[in-house]
């Protein structure tokens, strides 16, 4: 799969993945009234508008972008109609031939990770048969519990070439309060690095791992430092937009061929209808709104890639 993920991003000369992260404050009123004509102001209801706004984005922007990242909490707070929503979401982008990255940030050990594995990126023996859960290309995973935690992952993936971006060093401001921590005079963040790189060398693809991190662009510096010590893993880069992150930061999270990062925007993108930049929109048009905030964002980081060449 990661093979695939590079092909579609150098196809699009997109190294984008668009978060399909909703909450209902960003959906527009009229889909969200709609859906609860239909439904009733029901966690049915609910799901059904999200349902409606992510194929509204994703129709308005599959051709110029390789992958989207469902964020799986957003669907399970509206229980189990919002992972029937998460579900469609999954199996659309899939027919739109988009490869889909299932934020999961699942952390557990021995037969729990494993079942973790199967349910997200396996398939589960029912009898004589066996089926696909919610069958994404890529999980992220936390590797906090150790090499415990992600064999079971590993050991999915090598079955069903599949991969995972495990955290690495996040993009939120408090990360640092566990992952700068200093071990023998190293921060943990970069210890972690080195296993991911371990890792990975047990499920390599052509050029790069299947087992790729989570690298904030918060934090450039210290994303030149991991780019460095894992050299053949792809990197998920969160916090471009809504964070703070800009095409400027993510120039040392790529390698010189080009490729090796993919970076991740969410409400940036879904809810840029109500963003100054593109508020001429206006709700209605809110899939168009995203399509411009996708070209946007491809040019911004681009341009930044060409201006170090």
């Amino acid at each position: 799969m990661i093979n695939q993920l590079v092909k579609k991003i150098q196809k699009t000369n997109a190294p984008i993945v668009v978060g399909l992260d909703p909450m209902l404050s960003y959906i527009p009123p009229h889909i969200q009234d709609a859906a609860f004509r239909e439904y009733g102001e029901t966690l049915e209801g609910a799901a059904e508008a999200i349902w409606q706004f992510n194929k509204g984005i994703v129709d308005a922007t599959y051709d110029l972008i390789p992958a989207v990242k469902p964020q799986i909490a957003m669907y399970e707070q509206f229980g189990i109609p919002g992972m029937v929503a998460y579900q469609k979401t999954v199996d659309y982008c899939r027919e739109k031939e988009l490869v889909v990255i299932g934020d999961i940030k699942r952390g557990d050990i021995g037969s729990t990770s494993e079942a973790y594995a199967i349910g997200h990126l396996g398939k589960v023996q029912v009898g004589a048969k066996s089926f696909y859960g919610f069958n994404e290309d890529f999980a992220t995973v936390n590797p906090y519990l150790g090499s415990d935690g992600v064999k079971p992952f590993i050991k999915v993936c090598k079955e069903e070439h599949k991969g995972l971006f495990i955290l690495v060093k996040t993009s939120n401001p408090s990360s640092g309060e566990f992952q700068d921590q200093l071990i023998d005079g190293r921060p943990l963040y970069e210890l972690v690095g080195e296993k991911v790189a371990e890792w990975g060398e047990e499920h390599m693809g052509n050029a790069y791992s299947y087992i790729g991190a989570v690298v904030g662009a918060t934090y450039p510096k210290m994303g030149r430092t991991l780019r460095k010590i894992m050299p053949k893993t792809f990197i998920l880069v969160p916090g471009y937009g809504a964070q703070g992150g800009k095409g400027a930061d993510l120039v040392h999270f790529f390698n010189e061929d080009g490729l090796g990062a993919i970076v991740n925007s969410s409400r940036g993108i879904i809810a840029a209808y109500k963003q100054d930049a593109y508020q001429g929109f206006g709700a209605d048009n809110f899939q168009d709104a995203s399509r411009q905030a996708v070209l946007d964002m491809v040019a911004d980081i681009d341009g930044a890639l060409k201006a170090v060449k």
